[in-house]
């Protein structure tokens, strides 16, 4: 089998326009849509936005996930290397 990325992005036409989605996979075939942009006259146009947007996207994700870690260190007093530490000295 082959790796397949968490996120990506993709091109859908509908009718007359093309429109790029960020996708997300959940299961091996489960895929939801983050964010979505409509109305590109071209294929091209739509993969474009989706390959600037995913950078963004992620971008954004890291540094909210970066937060989140900083807020559960603050309420835990606990960082998450010295758990770590913790855990394979006691086994």
């Amino acid at each position: 089998m082959g790796k397949t990325k968490k996120f990506d992005y993709r091109a859908v036409q509908d009718d007359t326009e093309w429109t790029a989605e960020i996708i997300r996979r959940v299961t091996s075939s489960k895929v939801v849509v983050s964010k979505s942009q409509s109305g590109f006259s071209s294929e091209s146009e739509a993969l474009k936005w989706g390959n600037d947007e995913l950078k963004t996207f992620l971008l954004n994700l890291k540094e909210k996930n970066k937060r989140h870690a900083e807020q559960r260190e603050k309420k835990t007093g606990k960082t998450p290397s010295s758990e770590s530490t913790k855990e394979s000295s006691e086994q």
